[in-house]
Parts: C-alpha cells; structure tokens; sequence
C-alpha cells in the first residue's frame, strides 16, 4: 500500500470536495484515460484503473469515512481479517463516531450495524457514433462491480462457520461509557473496540473474500440508448450498481456517453447543422442538387439568388427530442465557392459578365458604397 498514491490527489480534488465536485472530477479523468480513446497505451489503462479505484472508494460514504480515518489500510481487505479475533476488519464496517456533543448531552443511539445498506453507485463511460445517438441503439458496456462472495453468501465467514454477536456490545456496535463532569455523570455511545463497531465477530474469515463478504468481478451490462441522447449525458441504470450490505439494495450504474464527431455534420441543441458549398452559378441562377442528411441523400431546390451565409432549413431532419417534444432541424450554411485555375475563356466570360453588370444585381455591395459616398462627402 505504500506505492499507492493518495486518492484525493488522483482525482485532482480537496479533502473537502462534495460528492459532485468528486464525481466531476471522476467523469473527466474517466473519459481521458478511458482505454477506447487510448488503444495500446499502458499507461493510459494504469491511469484508468486507478482513477476507478479512487471513485470507488470517494464516492462511497462509508469507505470514504474509513480512508479519511485510517488511509488506504482502512479500504483494504486484509485489514483486521487474517486471522483475527476481531473479524471482518473495516471492509463490513460502517463506523460512525458521531456528533460528540450529541452523545455526550443526549446519550443518542446508534444505528444497527447490521440493518440493510444500499450498495454504492458504479460508473462506466460508452462511446457512441453521432448517428447511434440521433436514431438510439442497444450496446453493452462492461464495469467492474462489487458483488456478493459466492463462497460465503456474502457472510464473510469460512464455509461451515458463521459470524457470531459481539459478546461485548451484545451485537449492537457501540457501548456504553460513563464520565464524570462538572455536570454530573454523563453517559456515552463509542464504537466496540472488540468488533469496531459490526456487531459480531467473524472467527474464521471466507477464503475468498477475505472476510468482507464482498468481491469485485467484471460484468457486461446491456444498454438501451434513447434516440437524442447528446454527448456528456448520463443514463442511470437502476439496481445494476454495487451489492448492498446485510440484504440491501444494490446501488446504480451511471453510463457517461461520449459521441464520436461527424465528419462534416454537428449539433446545436436538437438541431443538426453543415456547411453546404454551392458554386457561383447555382447561388445565382438556383439549381436542383442532392443534399445529404442522416438518412441519406435527398434533392432539395437552391433558390435564385441564395447569398452565402443563408440558412436553409429542413424541418424535422434533426434530433429527436429526449422529452418528447418536436424535433429538431438540419439546417445548411450557404458557402460560396470562388473557383481557381480558370482558363483564359472563362476569364473573359467573367469580365464580360461583369461589365454587363450594375448596382441593382449587387444589393449589399450597392448599399456599402452609398453608405461609403455619404460618410465621406463624396457624389
């Protein structure tokens, strides 16, 4: 444990982060390291890991309360489990040294150490190709959760034995300790320094687990892709995350999505934009050309006289709205493209056009230099 670097540094965040700031932290380092983006890198994967390593532990109260005590030895399944009378060691527990004021005044009580516990929240990232996210798709995404041992059933004790009650809290986790104080004999709740707050005591811990009745394995899970989705959204999947504790619930896994760029088409809220070059003669003169959109190409009329940097629009070629509403547009920016390597005829066919031209064929260009004449003075 010595070579592990501290959590906290990891993830790039404070002692004092809240669970978004740690979560935020997370999904970037995640989707930088992630190994689909970093083919072949080592290192990336070894950043990977240990990123998911850090959440895992940061992003679940109760082992974050044992890494703030006691360091990485307070995460680690060895800890207090080979052997010991005390058992499990800190993998099972869910010390809570609580408020001391609270205690000391109101002798307030503790939870049962061995109530049901929701299982942690488990996070994975999916790549996805923009036209898998306008239309939606099924994917898999693999994630390495925690689950129930096998072996034990999620006891933690060896096959053929079972955990017993703490013979010196009574299986409860705290016990009771008075004080005297100016104010009298006072009476508090501490976590049993027999079973660390448990409640029992596993003699001979599961092989397998090491007394933490709990493993990580990899598991694939099944993804349903809602059409829409845009890139940076989170799919929850609900009781696919961690395994709870003493029965409870599992927690949830929480599916980044990260879209793949397109080759000339992005996306501006629900709408699908792309620059759409035309040559100088079919802005002038209109024309009928094929137009591509997600579902392939389809004509679409050019109107005479289409300046560069018009809009056109087609309604509902664009994104599905994920709440159901109307969806989006493609919509085209007009480029005009100023040909090269004219021959000599088709310069002279341009200066002749030219000299045949005036003012009434070029609007903005006639409205410019009577702006120009006015500011100046000039006739």
């Amino acid at each position: 444990m010595a070579d592990k670097r501290d959590y906290y540094e990891v993830l790039g965040v404070s002692r004092t982060a809240s669970d978004d700031e740690i979560k935020k932290a997370y999904r970037k380092l995640a989707k930088q390291y992630h190994p689909d983006l970093n083919p072949g890198d080592k290192e990336a994967e070894a950043r990977f890991k240990e990123v998911n390593e850090a959440y895992e532990v940061l992003s679940d109260s109760a082992k974050k309360a044992r890494y703030d005590q006691y360091g990485h030895a307070g995460v680690d399944p060895n800890f207090g489990a080979g052997g010991s009378a005390y058992g499990g060691g800190f993998q099972d527990m869910d010390i809570d040294l609580g408020d001391i004021f609270s205690t000391f005044f109101g002798g307030g009580r503790r939870a049962n150490p061995n109530a049901p516990r929701r299982g942690s929240d488990a996070s994975a990232s999916l790549f996805l190709s923009f036209e898998e996210s306008a239309r939606g798709c099924k994917k898999q995404v693999e994630v390495t959760l925690v689950e129930l041992c096998t072996e034990c059933g999620g006891s933690g004790a060896a096959k053929g034995t079972a955990p017993t009650r703490c013979p010196d809290c009574g299986g409860r986790g705290q016990v009771a300790r008075q004080q005297r104080t100016p104010f009298g004999v006072m009476q508090t709740q501490t976590p049993c320094m027999r079973c660390h707050g448990s409640g029992r005591i596993i003699q001979t811990p599961c092989s397998v687990c090491r007394g933490s009745g709990r493993v990580s394995v990899r598991r694939t899970v099944g993804v349903n892709i809602p059409a829409g989705i845009a890139n940076g959204q989170v799919i929850t999947i609900r009781g696919k995350g961690n395994a709870g504790q003493n029965g409870g619930m599992p927690g949830d896994l929480e599916v980044q999505i990260a879209v793949r760029p397109h080759p000339f088409f992005e996306r501006e809220g629900n709408d699908i934009t792309c620059d759409l070059p035309l040559t100088f003669v079919q802005a002038a003169l209109g024309a009928e050309i094929q137009v591509p959109t997600l579902d392939g190409k389809i004509p679409y009329t050019i109107k005479e006289g289409t300046q560069p940097g018009d809009t056109l629009r087609i309604k509902g070629k664009g994104f599905p709205d994920l709440r159901g509403r109307k969806p989006g547009d493609l919509v085209f920016r007009v480029v005009i493209e100023v040909p090269r390597n004219l021959s000599g005829e088709q310069k002279d066919l341009l200066r002749k056009f030219d000299s045949l031209s005036s003012d009434k064929n070029y609007q903005k260009r006639s409205s410019f230099f009577d702006k120009l004449r006015k500011a100046f003075g000039g006739d």
